[in-house]
Formats: C-alpha cells, structure tokens, sequence
C-alpha cells in the first residue's frame, strides 16, 4: 500500500508565505515525477507544478516567480514554497506522485488534501 501525506496548509494573509510538504510512503520501488495540483470550489483540479526526480521543473503560469516546487528524492518527498500568497490561491491542495511499486507497476497516487486559505 501506498500514502501521500500532506502537510503546511492554513489560513495566511494576502502577501504571506507558506510551505506544503508531502511524503510518499508504504510500498515503493521508485518515485517518478511528483507535483501539487488545486481545486478551488466549483473549479477543476489544475496543474500548479510538477517536478521530475532529476529536478526538471513544470509551473503554472499563475504562479510563476511565486512558488517554487522542490523535492527530497531520499525521503521522497516533495516540498511547495509559496511566497506572495494572493486571495486567489485559496483552494485545497492535492500532492500527486507516479511512482513503481515493483520495476512493472506504475500508479498515479494522490494526497488526502490540504486546505490553503488566502484573507485579503
């Protein structure tokens, strides 16, 4: 079994900063690519960054020069630096891994959520 463990959400002001932290757990051969989705209330869950084991990075344009995705491939875990913060980037977060459980078995898992508030 594998778990993704979020954590560093909370309630910040309008220019305020925050870190998101999510560990993967449990049955792994190998972490693939990991990144951090969002999903405000009645929109879709989007893309905010992706980050591949080899650091290559992909991220959203909204939050460009903002935040900074980072990750710990020892401790598989993968780390959101959200500075500025804006009302707008109020949503639940969503940590996401491709990883092999076996050398055949790749999976999309997903985070249980983190909620970010942003107060103007």
């Amino acid at each position: 079994q594998v778990q993704l463990v979020e954590s560093g959400g909370g309630l910040v002001q309008a220019g305020g900063s925050l870190t998101l932290s999510c560990a993967a757990s449990g049955s792994i051969f190998r972490v693939d690519a990991m990144g951090w989705y969002r999903q405000a209330p009645g929109k879709q869950r989007k893309l905010v960054a992706a980050i591949t084991p080899g650091g290559g990075t992909n991220v959203a344009g909204s939050v460009k020069g903002r935040f900074t995705i980072s990750r710990d491939n020892a401790k598989n875990t993968v780390y959101l630096q959200m500075n500025s913060l804006k009302p707008e980037d109020t949503a639940v977060y969503y940590c996401n891994a491709h990883l092999y459980r076996t050398t055949l078995q790749l999976g999309d898992y997903w985070g249980q959520g983190t909620q970010v508030t942003v107060s103007s």
